[in-house]
């Protein structure tokens, strides 16, 4: 009976407020999708965002402009769903599920649906594999670690997507699913032609919303994506890598729902509801028992910089860890991954924890000499030790654009010590200094 009743036309929409309707109805379920059929005959999908008694709000994907008060609305009685099968590789599809790469229609191919609950802590396993990107601040510092979920923390105008997009088609993952919120049309045509002309298009699903596209899909971004990457983990054991971008233009559109139904606010506008909506969405974040792993990485712009607005707050409760992107580099001080002890000389060479601690001690050390200098107060000839290696190290090792095997950075990083300091100032473990502190033939380059 229910079922009868969900497929019936409701009539007469009670309010239209921005993008969200209205309508009387009974047997419909939170989540459910709905066919909005205006007076003109045009139709679009919405779906059920709040549940008060009998009275149904629906987000409209084509939005609420011109839609008339008489218009019809066709319950269709199951959730949202996406296409799931091999076909998928290699496409681009926007927040409705629809392809928008210009290619076949996946009409036949099967669906899988949306937004289902996190995995049961029992099939999850502890994380033990380092997923190499390449990117040494990352690879030496603070490692992304297979099932991890950490964000890029930054702000507008910084090269984030440049990054996020580096290490897409230079981590060492069997699929990276992406998805896009709020993408201007440069961007999103920059992550394609990234993907496309590095290689990896052929193992990669795109989701976008751009930012003229109607605002309830940029909130389906996520879920898709994350459905589409459980699936290929659990049942094809990949080793799926998910990028997010931006997670506060995603928390910005939950804001503007939350205003449309009239809910009460709490910090800065946002709904109180923020943190268990970003975490039920980075919790996805699995490494299978049996099978393969999700991991996410994400970027999250802080306005005005500030790391208190709610949006990155609540990220950094969440996750594990954060990479601060600031002025071009990722800032070393501000970065952290919590789950890098699992994998650092364990998964990489003997000296990579010695490495690690010694050249963010170096870099303090040049921080510091740089502010005496600055200050015109007089250096001795070990500050002028530190200053060159803070040279080289922002140089060769900070800027983003560097790309380097783990192997090759550690070597490159004992070059950068070898020719700035003498073994004894290095103060690490002799065994490690009589194997890998360089000869000095080979500073040449270096120096």
């Amino acid at each position: 009976m229910s079922t009868i009743r969900n497929l019936l036309n409701h009539t007469a929409l009670l309010e239209i407020v921005g993008d969200l309707i209205r309508v009387r109805a009974e047997g419909v379920a939170f989540g459910d999708l709905a066919m909005v059929e205006n007076i003109d005959g045009e139709t679009s999908l919405a779906k059920v965002v709040d549940l008060d008694r009998d009275v149904v709000s629906l987000q409209v994907f084509a939005g609420g402009k011109g839609l008339s008060s008489d218009a019809k609305v066709n319950f269709l009685g199951r959730p949202l769903d996406v296409v799931y099968s091999d076909n998928i590789l290699g496409r681009i599809f926007r927040g409705s599920g629809d392809c928008i790469d210009g290619g076949p229609e996946l009409i036949t191919d099967p669906r899988i649906p949306v937004a289902g609950p996190t995995v049961n802590p029992v099939m999850r396993i502890m994380p033990t594999r380092m997923i190499e990107t390449k990117v040494p601040m990352i690879d030496l510092f603070n490692c992304l670690v297979e099932s991890q979920k950490i964000p890029i923390f930054s702000v507008a105008g910084e090269p984030f997507n440049e990054l996020l997009a580096r290490i897409g088609f230079q981590a060492n993952a069997d699929v990276v699913v992406f998805g896009g919120m709020g993408l201007i049309f440069d961007e999103y045509h920059y992550f394609r032609t990234a993907f496309e002309n590095h290689g990896v298009f052929h193992r990669t699903v795109m989701f976008v919303n751009q930012a003229s596209d109607p605002l309830v899909e940029r909130l389906l971004i996520p879920d898709m994506a994350l459905a589409v990457a459980e699936k290929m983990a659990v049942e094809q054991h990949k080793k799926v890598l998910v990028l997010l971008t931006d997670m506060t233009a995603y928390a910005d559109a939950l804001k503007e729902l939350g205003v449309a139904q009239e809910r009460i606010p709490a910090a800065r506008g946002y709904m109180g509801d923020l943190y268990t909506q970003l975490a039920s969405r980075y919790e996805k974040a699995c490494d299978f028992k049996g099978a393969g792993s999700v991991t996410i990485l994400s970027v999250t712009t802080m306005p005005g910089d500030d790391v208190t607005h709610p949006v990155p707050d609540n990220t950094g409760y969440i996750t594990e860890g954060q990479f601060y992107l600031h002025d071009g580099f990722i800032d070393p001080f501000g970065s952290l991954s919590r789950l890098k002890q699992h994998v650092i000389g364990k998964q990489t060479r003997e000296d990579h924890s010695q490495i690690m601690n010694t050249m963010i001690r170096f870099y303090a050390g040049s921080v510091e000499a740089q502010k005496k200098q600055a200050m015109a107060f007089e250096l001795s000839a070990f500050d002028n030790k530190l200053l060159k290696f803070g040279s080289l190290f922002k140089e060769r090792l900070m800027d983003t654009r560097v790309s380097l095997p783990v192997i090759e950075a550690l070597d490159l990083c004992w070059t950068i010590l070898g020719a700035c300091f003498e073994p004894h100032e290095l103060l690490m473990k002799q065994q490690l200094v009589d194997k890998y502190y360089p000869k000095k033939e080979s500073l040449t380059n270096a120096a």
